[in-house]
């Protein structure tokens, strides 16, 4: 795998995530406005970390499958770790260093496969299935950038105490953005072809 096609497919994805952060920044806004309970915003979290998973899990494995025909226990432990992992690196970790480093009042992990694992891994089963029968990855990775925004988004929120300002804004959009760029991309473009062997790339 050429260094060159990660750089074009970060590129590719780049415009898709800015708009997801977009979206992220308008909901915080209106959130903030409107004084929506910290509830909601978990409620949100629980809901859309796992549906993350899912895409996640569904790209990841139909990316592997399709540059490889062989290897299912493979392709299942590529599609676990892959959206489990990064998914939780995406939604999770990264949010979390964003709403240390701001210093947010509720800030914490909240590591999906383990506080809601009988949700999260489920579904990941699920996403790795439904990658076995799904060839295109297209769709279902537009749906996944929005999916993994919209997941770190409301972590953050479920840490921001009753005012936030300008400053902060600006540097949880950038969080949200990078909490989404790089991680998916790697979840469905580079972890899935790293266990592909050159010469079942080139068969």
């Amino acid at each position: 795998m050429k260094t060159s096609f990660v750089a074009i497919e970060l590129r590719a994805h780049a415009p898709f995530t800015a708009f997801g952060t977009v979206t992220g920044i308008v909901v915080m806004a209106a959130f903030i406005q409107f004084h929506v309970p910290r509830d909601i915003s978990a409620a949100l979290f629980w809901l859309f970390h796992p549906l993350h998973v899912l895409a996640s899990a569904l790209v990841t494995t139909a990316m592997y499958r399709r540059h490889t025909g062989n290897g299912i226990w493979r392709a299942i432990l590529v599609g676990y770790v892959g959206s489990i992992g990064i998914a939780t690196l995406s939604d999770s970790l990264m949010p979390f260093v964003g709403e240390w480093l701001l210093d947010l009042p509720n800030r914490g992990v909240h590591p999906g496969f383990i506080e809601k694992w009988w949700l999260v891994n489920p579904l990941a089963a699920v996403g790795i299935a439904l990658g076995f029968v799904v060839s295109s990855t297209h769709i279902p990775h537009a749906a996944h950038v929005l999916l993994s925004t919209w997941a770190s988004l409301f972590h953050v929120l479920m840490a921001l105490g009753t005012s936030v300002n300008v400053v902060q804004v600006i540097l949880i959009a950038v969080f949200l953005f990078l909490a989404v760029w790089v991680p998916c991309c790697t979840s469905d473009i580079v972890f899935p072809l790293l266990w592909i062997d050159k010469k079942e790339e080139t068969a």
